[in-house]
């Protein structure tokens, strides 16, 4: 009966594990988000550009970061600042999106966090 139990706990799992090891496409996943949450605030003229100076109009602008550095790190969404502040772990006056209550959905969250962990890449 044991066996039969740990068998059931492996099989529920399996398309967590699945859905773990699909690649993310920064154009067909992140990107749209990045477009509905963030863009009207971190392009040039934007609020968020003006304090940060993070522009977030294009793969490479992202990757680059902002006048304090990078906020990506590929491989390693636990000390990615982009994944602080949209997972609500850095100080709440800079949590982001800006302005929405909450923050993004847990299924955004940890898609943002999937594609850091799968190295951050312009698919």
């Amino acid at each position: 009966m044991k066996a039969i139990r740990m068998i059931g706990a492996v099989l529920a799992a399996l398309p967590l594990v699945a859905l773990a090891q699909q690649p993310v496409s920064f154009k067909a996943d992140i990107r749209p988000v990045l477009d509905d949450y963030c863009l009207s605030c971190h392009v040039p003229g934007g609020k968020g550009y003006e304090k940060s100076k993070l522009d977030l109009s294009s793969y490479q602008s992202l990757m680059k970061g902002t006048q304090f550095g990078p906020v990506v790190k590929p491989g390693d969404s636990q000390n990615s600042t982009l994944n602080m502040l949209i997972e609500g772990r850095a100080d709440p006056s800079i949590s982001m999106p800006y302005g929405i209550k909450g923050s993004l959905s847990p299924d955004k969250v940890r898609l943002f966090k999937r594609w850091v962990d799968q190295g951050a890449k312009d698919n």
